[in-house]
């Protein structure tokens, strides 16, 4: 029996060893590294030296430093709740099953795959360019429009939440899911009992949708603070720095300007920012997300 269970665990242990390997090669090794260098004057093409936490001191004074953190929360601020808005809408239209619903859900879906990418952000620089479809279309039915939508700092950063929201699918598809799990023996006891349309809503599909909110929340937020894309490919930060996202500065910081230490070190600001920014959704999470009769 011994010999049957220590089989077990050896291959148990073989199977898990390229992940166990692959884990600590590519993560932890590469996290610890990155810790140091956060302390180090180091620019990758001269060995590191050591200067403690000059680093970190450097961002308390640093102005484009505290207009990316700005920017970047903004960004995740607007375009997460609008995504997840948009996203249940969707998924509550789609909640009906017809002989389309499935091609409907594939197409929903589709911009959640693609909407990373580099041709996506290309395709979307050049749809509100001056001379894109945008304002082609604004012409066509009659607006001169000539609007640089890329080029003003009030307009540029909504275009990366619009491209940010358009990405809504994989959001959808988790609230379909959870819509579908809900008992129609709760609707049908609230229509007996005279119960509207909205009031089925908000008393019976959000509150037992608030599990799935939190965790479309949680998940989306650690997206929205780590969006690079976007504004690398499209605007780059310009115009003035209005959309200059923190992932994006710390690229520019570490493989442009050669601060390799200096990017380590907002690298582990960025995580110390999502870290206690999750600790506080899962702190306020029992005022607001159901979880049964506990």
């Amino acid at each position: 029996m011994k010999k049957l269970i220590n089989r077990e665990d050896t291959a148990g242990y073989i199977f898990t060893l390229p992940f166990t390997l692959g884990f600590l090669f590519f993560m932890v090794v590469p996290m610890g590294i990155s810790l140091y260098y956060s302390f180090c004057n180091y620019d990758i093409l001269s060995a590191p030296t050591f200067v403690g936490l000059a680093n970190y001191k450097q961002m308390l004074t640093d102005g484009t430093f505290w207009q990316t953190v700005k920017v970047t929360f903004f960004f995740a601020f607007v375009s997460v709740p609008l995504k997840l808005v948009f996203a249940l809408i969707v998924a509550m239209l789609l909640l009906k099953n017809s002989k389309v619903s499935g091609i409907y859900r594939a197409v929903y879906y589709l911009p959640s795959i693609i909407g990373g990418s580099v041709a996506v952000a290309i395709l979307w620089k050049r749809m509100f360019a001056m001379d894109g479809v945008l304002n082609k279309i604004l012409q066509a039915v009659g607006i001169n429009c000539t609007i640089s939508w890329l080029g003003d700092t009030k307009t540029a950063i909504w275009i990366l939440i619009l491209l940010a929201v358009w990405q809504f699918g994989s959001s959808m598809l988790i609230f379909l899911s959870s819509l579908k799990q809900i008992p129609t023996s709760l609707y049908e006891a609230a229509m007996v009992d005279g119960a509207t349309g909205p009031e089925r809503f908000f008393k019976i599909t959000l509150p037992l949708l608030t599990p799935t909110i939190f965790f479309n929340l949680v998940m989306q937020m650690i997206n929205g603070f780590l969006a690079f894309t976007q504004c690398y490919i499209i605007t780059q930060g310009k115009p003035m720095n209005s959309t200059l996202l923190y992932t994006v500065y710390m690229y520019q910081q570490s493989f442009e300007f050669y601060h390799t230490g200096y990017g380590a070190a907002l690298a582990w600001v960025m995580l110390l920012l999502i870290g206690l920014f999750t600790l506080l959704l899962f702190a306020t999470k029992r005022f607001w997300v159901y979880e049964g009769d506990q």
